[in-house]
């Protein structure tokens, strides 16, 4: 299903003229110079290629026949291109000269044999050239090697526009036997298309830009211990794929992981790509609504924009067909192949409901003048579980992805991680509240092990059955009491209660409730103290006693009660009835 999606974005690519994928049997290669020849085959000059940037000279990228070179002891010429031991023999600061002369023996050896198969002239000079090359001379004869023979070369006939592997007749010729050269995994039929055909007996080209693989790229599908193989069959063979939709998959997730290509994110431990089944702007929202915000105000305006659109639960109609298919994959580096962390197919109109139902679990109450985005990230989520993002743990990430996307439960271990953070500090501001929340009421929807009788409203139900919830709540009346007797004081009883009294109620509790009417005592208004006491009353009133433990996810119920009862407090009237109004818009 994956390389098959992959396939067909290649596909897709490949109808895009303005896309440059790279056809079947060429790879893009950063090329650092040239050898410029006169159709006689001799040598014209060498001559560097790239952009000048201060003191560093950047390689031109160019299309080349054959697929990224494999380090090793054997030898493996390229054709028409190779680094400048294969090419001329030479190499700077050469440590091993003779395995050096022995590459360009089969540089040459190769070149010299096909050349009466393809009979091109241009071919036919290169072919004189290293007949007649002589290595001992190089760095006599082309000083400026030196510097550009560490990096690939190519050839060029001096008066023309196009270099020889550039060739009508040369291409024509690569592209007919391409396959054959390649091949090694023998006739089957194709896992992804159906056709029967040559089989990849290796993937090429190797995937690059997933984080932490080898910068030389890693294959998705590889097979290279015996034990990993069945029924005699090696390497590719074991779970046969065409050559030209092996070479197809891994071009498409190349582009897709291409930093500057807009479709990569990194979620956690995973990189992340995504796709659509036809071009659509869904694809820019992936990007912004999963891609970790910045400090610029522009991508931080964009992020809320596209966040703001899934507000209402419907498709955007710039998205087009809310049928269309889309695609996330997350990868993750496995030695010299990739782990596939998580795959996730489904229709934009799926994607937008899903959404829809993650942000409106996560709405909540707020004060009036909250910085805090109304629609969060998922990374300002994730950073609600530490006091810095390399805290975060990595297996968040994915989890919370599979759960914004497919709309189920949030990953436990976040809901443990929030209690866990909110114990430490003892801060529970809106994102954070809004986070417990959600939690809690997935974990009540999917009907899994939960405190909730009833899902958790937007602001204060003081008819919930739940103690924890009231706990919280009477937390967070004690503290009113204590702030309004004593605004000045150094540590609040939040400070110094409040993990003791959301793990251990009984512990604690009763000695609060002894200081609270000491609190209260201390209040000059007398209204506000009635006030208080009937509020205080009105919460013990619904527990029976103190529990010794709270489970966490009771624990977690008990921070949102606080955060309910803390925002109530402040509220005026006309705050409450658009409390009210919200929270049956977001039901």
């Amino acid at each position: 299903m994956i390389l098959a999606a992959l396939q067909q974005y290649y596909q897709r690519l490949e109808n895009d003229p303005k896309s440059g994928v790279i056809p079947a049997g060429y790879s893009r290669q950063k090329i650092a110079f040239r050898v410029n020849l006169r159709p006689d085959g001799t040598l014209v000059g060498i001559e560097p290629l790239g952009e000048v940037k201060g003191k560093k000279r950047t390689p031109e990228l160019m299309v080349v026949p054959g697929q990224t070179k494999k380090p090793g002891v054997g030898m493996n010429p390229g054709f028409l291109w190779d680094n400048g031991g294969y090419m001329l023999g030479y190499k700077p600061d050469d440590t091993n000269p003779k395995r050096t002369l022995k590459t360009f023996a089969a540089f040459g050896d190769r070149h010299v044999a096909l050349e009466d198969e393809l009979n091109d002239e241009g071919f036919s000079a290169v072919v004189r050239f290293l007949e007649t090359w002589v290595p001992s001379d190089a760095n006599r004869l082309c000083p400026e090697l030196a510097d550009v023979a560490h990096g690939f070369g190519v050839f060029h006939l001096v008066g023309e526009k196009q270099h020889v592997h550039e060739r009508p007749a040369v291409k024509t010729w690569w592209e007919s036997g391409a396959e054959d050269q390649n091949s090694g995994g023998g006739i089957a039929q194709c896992l992804v298309t159906g056709e029967v055909g040559p089989i990849a007996r290796t993937h090429e080209p190797e995937i690059k830009g997933v984080l932490g693989a080898k910068s030389k790229g890693a294959v998705l599908v590889g097979f290279n211990l015996k034990s990993t193989e069945s029924y005699g069959r090696e390497q590719g063979a074991n779970a046969p794929v065409g050559e030209a939709a092996a070479f197809q998959y891994a071009v498409a997730l190349n582009r897709l992981l291409d930093r500057d290509g807009g479709r990569r994110v990194q979620v956690g431990d995973a990189t992340v790509v995504f796709w659509t089944e036809r071009p659509s702007p869904a694809e820019n929202f992936l990007g912004l609504a999963l891609d970790p915000p910045t400090e610029d105000d522009e991508t931080a305006g964009q992020v809320a924009a596209a966040l703001a659109a899934l507000k209402s639960g419907e498709c955007p109609p710039e998205w087009g067909d809310p049928a269309t298919l889309f695609y996330l994959l997350g990868l993750s580096p496995n030695a010299a192949r990739l782990s596939v962390r998580f795959w996730t197919q489904g229709t934009l109109g799926e994607l937008v409901r899903n959404a829809h139902r993650h942000f409106a679990d996560l709405k909540i109450i707020r004060p009036r003048n909250d910085k805090e985005p109304e629609l969060p990230s998922l990374w300002r989520l994730q950073i609600q579980t530490a006091r810095e993002t390399k805290e975060i743990s990595p297996l968040l990430s994915a989890g919370l992805l599979s759960a914004l996307l497919n709309g189920a439960p949030y990953p436990r271990a976040f809901l443990a991680a929030l209690v866990r953070r909110t114990r430490a500090d003892r801060d529970v501001r809106g994102v954070r509240a809004g986070a417990l929340k959600a939690c809690l009421n997935r974990e009540f929807r999917a009907r899994r092990s939960s405190p909730l009788a009833k899902e958790l409203p937007v602001a204060l139900d003081p008819d919930r059955p739940e103690p924890a919830y009231h706990l919280g709540r009477l937390f967070a009346a004690l503290e009113k009491v204590q702030s309004d007797a004593f605004p000045n004081v150094n540590a609040t009883i939040k400070d110094r209660y409040f993990g003791a009294a959301s793990a251990t109620p009984a512990s604690v509790f009763p000695r609060l409730v002894r200081m609270s009417q000491h609190h209260a005592a201390k209040l000059e208004n007398a209204g506000h103290k009635v006030a208080h006491e009937r509020r205080v009353q009105e919460i013990v009133g619904r527990l029976d006693g103190f529990p010794r433990h709270l489970p966490l996810p009771d624990q977690g119920l008990f921070a949102v009660g606080y955060y309910h009862q803390r925002q109530d407090l402040f509220l005026s009237k006309a705050d409450r009835e658009a409390a009210a109004e919200t929270a049956v818009a977001a039901d």
